[in-house]
């Protein structure tokens, strides 16, 4: 096996980077530093450091990417090898590759020769050895897959595919991310603060993974990516810094097309040939390989499935673009708010909020999207006619003309994954009806917002420790519910105290709201939470998303028979059920859905839950003339090799609300070094 990969490399020496001409520096806990000349350089250590850290992981992203991921774990990996082929990424790279500078293709070119020089080397690790060598396509096809997932274009897929177009009741929007910014008209020491708070999942490809960027060639900056990602998408460099949370503006839309027969569809009177297409997946089963052809189709609107109901075509703007990477990549080179701003008029990132702050005193806030430019009369969050140019849409919005944040009077902008129209004071934020229904922002506050903006709101002036206690917080608002569910029952029911559920309601309903590790309150209802929606959901839905007595009764006494089931007793904490969770190490965690410190959580043993999404990667900076000041913590370690010692080396901090200073400093960075080596 080694023999074959080395003969794959063979033809690329010419053009292969000279490792020698990199340094990676890894610092006690494992973040990888990387100093080069050029920005490629770099790009081909980041992705050596990745590698040695997670292989794995990127290997598993990529072979979705490109159709493979069935040939390494089966008929689980059909639909992501699907989707990648119905959404025509291998074409679109090949029609728009140009368009990308070159610039920042020497970068991709770099990761990928990085990539390949680490499966020479640990030909052992390698999964499945036709997805290499890598190439700058197939590092492309991978991005394209996740953003139209981002886009919840798979999820529309998976509608069509499964006769569905009903509203689902979904636990959404309550482990999102959170993201703050202050300035001096808020802060008492003057100098301007950032939250980056993301939450996303604790493992896996959309899992972050730390890493200090540095080249002669503009690149300075500490940050985090996604496996398998040739440069950061949040970060701080010495001038400025940047966050994202997810938004959910009408990103994407579904046409149902009128056929004529089943070659052809009708639009204006006009027939249209349907193109036919076969998506091909191939696996193993107990040995033996098949392959599966699955029908799509396309349309002029996009890619298209049949189902029952007829053939419906899914259009979204991340079908049509393929730069988003690169305008993360200048993002991170930007020196003032003015770069920062312009980059983001290329309009390659298909969505997410940002929050912004900078060492000259600037803060921002954006709901970003790319935003078709939609007609009038139709229901555009629903299935829209596919017969008429009219819906057809082709241009978008300007950023100009975005829902956003410039510098407020008040001091600070902040977004939970809510409405983009509560994203500073009252008086500033931007106006609901200066915005069109059709492009379908939010209009809702969830209970990380309202707890955010009552926290920010106490304070005339914060201290940077304020801050942070804000940032912290993992408290319910004194009254809270969910988009989904209201539980404010759980409020107004009375029992007589020789009820059954007295004790546990009682103890509920006298909670502080706050979800600490040794809270009994935040157990009980932890526990009552998760009975709600994975047992109760259909009963919720009927009663017009509202937990009614007899519901929230019924779940109470599920709630006594769990914890004397799992626990022989009713006198556990959020810590006993809750867990934070890898390898052999096990702690007790704080957070619940939808608190600050938002916490998602799956059964796990004994009765127990384990966490696996929520906290994830979290910056907090302080810029002043200088530059930024950043202190970080990631949940569990830098790696997800389990024999690395920064496999659970960051776990203790994290679960005791503690962070780990990080530096720019070059001379800091060598004299504290764990280790300093090349590639190779």
């Amino acid at each position: 096996m080694r023999l074959v990969l080395f003969l794959f490399f063979l033809s690329l020496a010419n053009s292969q980077i000279n490792p020698k001409n990199i340094e990676i520096v890894r610092d006690i806990y494992g973040v990888p530093h990387i100093y080069a000349k050029t920005d490629a350089e770099v790009a081909y250590g980041l992705a050596w450091v990745n590698a040695e850290d997670d292989f794995k992981t990127i290997q598993v992203a990529y072979l979705a990417g490109n159709a493979m991921l069935s040939n390494y774990i089966g008929l689980k990996g059909a639909p992501a090898d699907f989707i990648s082929q119905l959404i025509g990424s291998s074409n679109l790279i090949d029609e728009k590759i140009d368009q990308i500078s070159k610039d920042y293709m020497e970068v991709v070119k770099g990761y990928s020769q990085g990539l390949n020089a680490y499966a020479k080397e640990n030909p052992d690790k390698v999964l499945f050895k036709k997805l290499f060598p890598i190439t700058p396509k197939k590092m492309l096809m991978y991005s394209q897959l996740q953003l139209f997932i981002s886009n919840e274009g798979a999820y529309w897929a998976g509608k069509i595919l499964n006769n569905d177009t009903q509203d689902d009741f979904l636990d959404q929007n309550l482990t999102g991310s959170n993201v703050i910014a202050m300035n001096s008209n808020k802060t008492m020491s003057g100098e301007t603060f950032l939250a980056i708070n993301t939450h996303q999942p604790l493992e896996g490809p959309t899992s972050w993974y730390e890493v200090h960027l540095n080249s002669e060639e503009g690149t300075n900056i500490i940050g985090t990516m996604y496996p398998g990602t040739p440069n950061v998408l949040i970060g701080v460099n010495e001038n400025l810094g940047w966050s994202h949370t997810v938004n959910y503006p009408d990103k994407t839309d579904v046409f149902k097309l009128r056929m004529k027969n089943r070659r052809k569809y009708i639009v204006d009177n006009k027939e249209y040939n349907l193109e036919k297409h076969k998506a091909k997946i191939s696996l193993k089963v107990l040995g033996i390989p098949i392959k599966i052809n699955r029908k799509y189709y396309k349309s002029i609107y996009g890619p298209t499935l049949k189902n029952k109901s007829g053939y419906y075509s899914i259009r979204t703007p991340t079908l049509f673009n393929i730069r988003a990477l690169e305008q993360w990549w200048k993002m991170g080179k930007a020196k003032n708010f003015s770069e920062f701003y312009n980059i983001y008029k290329m309009k390659q990132i298909p969505g997410f909020n940002v929050g912004y702050a900078d060492k000259y005193d600037t803060i921002f806030y954006m709901s970003n999207a790319i935003l078709p430019k939609r007609a009038e009369g139709y229901n555009w969050k629903g299935i829209v006619p596919g017969d008429t140019m009219k819906t057809l849409w082709t241009e978008y919005h300007n950023i100009e003309s975005l829902p956003q944040v410039i510098q407020p009077k008040s001091g600070f902008i902040y977004n939970a994954n809510h409405s983009p129209f509560k994203s500073t004071s009252a008086e500033e934020n931007p106006k609901e009806e200066d915005y069109s229904e059709r492009m379908g922002y939010e209009t809702y506050d969830n209970n990380r917002s309202t707890r955010l903006i009552e926290l920010i709101e106490s304070y005339d002036k914060v201290t940077y420790d304020d801050f942070k206690r804000i940032k912290y917080d993992n408290s319910f608002p004194s009254k809270f519910n969910y988009n989904f569910m209201d539980i404010s029952i759980i409020e107004s029911l009375k029992l007589e105290k020789e009820h059954e559920l007295f004790v546990i309601l009682d103890i509920i309903q006298k909670w502080d709201r706050k979800t600490d590790i040794d809270s009994q309150g935040a157990g009980f209802y932890g526990v009552l939470y998760y009975q709600l929606v994975s047992s109760y959901r259909d009963d919720i839905q009927r009663n017009n998303n509202t937990v009614s007595k007899e519901t929230l009764l019924s779940a109470l006494k599920d709630v006594k028979r769990y914890l004397i089931d799992n626990f022989e007793s009713t006198d556990i904490t959020l810590g006993d059920f809750q867990k934070l969770v890898r390898g052999d190490k096990e702690l007790p965690i704080w957070g619940l859905p939808d608190v600050i410190t938002a916490m998602s959580s799956r059964p796990y043993k004994d009765g127990m839950r384990k966490v696996t999404q929520g906290e994830s990667y979290i910056g907090l900076v302080r810029f002043n003339k200088e530059g930024p000041i950043l202190e970080s913590v990631i949940s569990f370690g830098n790696s997800d090799d389990p024999s690395s010692d920064h496999y659970t080396d960051q776990m203790e901090m994290y679960s005791k609300f503690q962070t780990k200073k990080m530096t720019f400093n070059k001379g800091d960075i060598y004299k504290n070094a764990k280790s300093i080596y090349n590639p190779n």
